[in-house]
């Protein structure tokens, strides 16, 4: 008896989330699976999506498809979408505390079969949790976004060839309390035009607009601003981070180079961390030269947070989404109802029908 092949929806919310889905999909397809795409709200732009990759347009359209499993990069998805729910987060657990005071990272929302998580300091917690809750497996895997930073691009178009200089990667997240971008804006200004480093510059898409004006207005022969729904070549391209307490800090260390952090929440040894502008550029010049202590503290933070370095953990979370499709789902309990939160998703997805 021939089984038809597996179905698989990436439902997603914002831009970003195409390049942690992407590496999975190429892996199902490899595998005789089929993909399709479903957006929520009107925060992806479609021209981002592939010519040869599909869109489901409604909830209707996803319910006639009928997926079989739901791979999800954000915190939520509602229980009118069908299939097993498989969360693969969006970035690493960079210890934000949401409006409860609790870690949002490890915030339970009833809305997951499986969690596929990205390394031992947060597989602990989740497995923690999953026997406390009955209703959700986890499985370490690895995060699939980053396959493809462990594979060399055959060309980058953020690597500047005949440019001797050293590259500085500027990233900075939104939120208001931890951006080091308005604060650092004078210090980067006057860095640029010193010349002796190459810079490039890349903000979360949610960062306020006058601040990206700012940096935008910096570009020339030292820097570049990029804006990007993939910024795995970014990180490949530069040799030091300067950042705050975005998530995307800990992508760049997972390649065994320095980060520079401002004011960052959490400076472990891991980091060097800044706490005034008038030590940024020492501090810059101090990790561009690699130091061995520091090294040694990266190397071992990597190993807890993201242990794989063979580019196959899309290859693991579908083999996890796969076990649990053909035999793991009995042994779970039902899932909360969330009625109020499934109500405010299908009013958002404007979805009435059953």
């Amino acid at each position: 008896m021939t089984h038809s092949p597996r179905r698989y929806l990436m439902y997603i919310a914002q831009n970003y989330s195409f390049a942690i889905l992407r590496p999975l999909q190429q892996a199902i397809l490899k595998q005789g699976g089929q993909v399709c795409w479903f957006f929520e709200g009107n925060d992806v732009e479609g021209d981002f999506l592939h010519a040869d990759e599909q869109r489901l347009t409604s909830v209707a359209d996803v319910k006639a498809w009928q997926p079989d499993a739901v791979f999800v990069p954000g915190n939520v998805v509602p229980r009118c979408i069908p299939g097993v729910k498989v969360g693969v987060f969006h970035g690493f657990n960079a210890g934000k505390l949401n409006r409860r005071g609790r870690e949002d990272h490890f915030e339970i929302r009833g809305c997951f079969d499986l969690y596929c998580t990205q390394g031992p300091d947060t597989t602990v917690r989740f497995t923690q949790l999953a026997q406390q809750y009955g209703f959700f497996k986890v499985k370490q895997t690895g995060w699939p976004m980053l396959d493809p930073l462990f594979t060399e691009p055959a060309s980058n178009p953020y690597c500047a060839v005949d440019d001797p200089r050293p590259t500085i990667l500027m990233c900075s997240t939104f939120s208001r309390n931890l951006t080091c971008a308005p604060h650092l804006y004078e210090t980067v200004k006057a860095l640029v035009a010193t010349g002796k480093w190459r810079w490039l510059v890349q903000f979360h898409p949610k960062m306020a607009a006058e601040t990206v004006a700012q940096y935008k207005a910096l570009q020339g022969p030292n820097l570049m601003f990029v804006e990007t729904d993939n910024v795995i070549p970014v990180l490949q391209a530069a040799d030091v981070m300067l950042c705050d307490t975005s998530s995307i800090l800990l992508m760049f260390l997972l390649q065994g180079k320095p980060v520079v952090t401002f004011n960052n929440q959490h400076p472990l040894p891991h980091l060097l961390n800044v706490t005034t502008t008038d030590e940024v550029e020492h501090a810059l010049s101090e990790a561009l030269t690699y130091p061995v202590d520091l090294m040694v503290h990266i190397k071992h933070y990597c190993q807890q947070i993201h242990p794989y370095q063979d580019g196959c953990s899309s290859e693991r979370v579908l083999a996890a989404t796969n076990a649990l499709l053909d035999n793991g789902l009995r042994e779970l309990k039902s899932k909360p109802l969330n009625i109020v939160r499934e109500f405010k998703m299908r009013k958002k997805l404007g979805f009435w029908g059953l």
